[in-house]
């Protein structure tokens, strides 16, 4: 992406937020069918359909490493996710991408005094976390050129294509979630060919200068499929499904069962809960 052709981006972004440039910027929209709105296309008839998406994260089902690494890389190889790698072998920080990723106790759940006697057992583990999409999202309020908006199935989605790299979308959104490419991704080993890398052809890889996160693997939901996440976690470990269906087994389970969520007290109304204990699901 050029950079007469991000400031041409932001200048129809703003204009069309002034009412009078949506038709110039979406003269120049790419048709690349994950940043193109779902709900605006036909729908594939073996499509899954949900009045509200959610997940339920029962951390008891996390047995190994090895559970949180095949979950890991099951979502970042489908989605094209650059790794990049210092000398040694290490994660380099400052470049890094993450659409799901581990975390602590402490950085999960910041504040939560009530939990203050939680057992050492959960304090010190590892806790899967991904955007949360929202009920309320900061991020699509901040976004000048609505690169970033919410589907009407409860999804936050990111369009790669419209971003200009503001990342206001990153400075608002309280998670985490999102990350921001500092260099082409087409540069990390796992992508590039010529360093023993392979690129998975059927979703497009990104540009330097956009920010990316997580869909919810819309792509997949659009031709039957479950998240790429959910089917190679550990059976059971990742729920997803319709909140606002009462039969679904995600809405007994946040109805019966006490789940977290992170940080409700600021009232974005996160889509991801968290069962830490008593997962006797099926």
């Amino acid at each position: 992406m050029s950079m007469d052709r991000r400031k041409f981006l932001k200048v129809a972004g703003i204009s069309s937020i002034l009412g009078f440039g949506a038709s110039v910027a979406s003269a120049t929209h790419p048709t690349w069918q994950p940043a193109l709105r779902p709900d605006q296309m036909d729908r594939n008839k073996e499509a899954l359909t949900a009045k509200r998406w959610a997940m339920v994260v029962d951390m008891t089902r996390f047995k190994t490493e090895e559970d949180f690494t095949k979950t890991i890389n099951a979502c970042h190889t489908i989605h094209n996710v650059p790794d990049f790698r210092k000398p040694d072998g290490t994660v380099d920080k400052k470049f890094e991408i993450k659409w799901i990723w581990n975390t602590t106790y402490e950085k999960a759940f910041p504040g939560m005094e009530e939990r203050k006697y939680q057992s050492e057992h959960i304090k010190d583990m590892p806790f899967m976390v991904l955007c949360n999409h929202c009920t309320n999202p900061a991020c699509v309020r901040v976004c000048p050129t609505k690169a970033t908006y919410k589907l009407a199935t409860g999804i936050t989605m990111q369009d790669m294509h419209r971003c200009i790299g503001c990342r206001f979308c990153m400075a608002a959104c309280p998670y985490g979630a999102r990350s921001f490419n500092w260099i082409d991704p087409r540069r990390a080993a796992n992508l590039d060919p010529a360093k023993g890398g392979k690129v998975n052809k059927e979703y497009p890889t990104r540009t330097k200068g956009v920010v990316e996160k997580c869909t919810f693997c819309t792509e997949r939901l659009a031709v039957g499929k479950m998240p790429a996440c959910v089917e190679a976690a550990p059976k059971g470990a990742l729920i997803f499904g319709d909140l606002d269906d009462p039969s679904s087994e995600i809405r007994q389970i946040v109805s019966n069962k006490l789940t977290i969520r992170r940080k409700p007290e600021l009232g974005t109304g996160p889509a991801i809960y968290y069962l830490i204990g008593g997962g006797d699901h099926a």
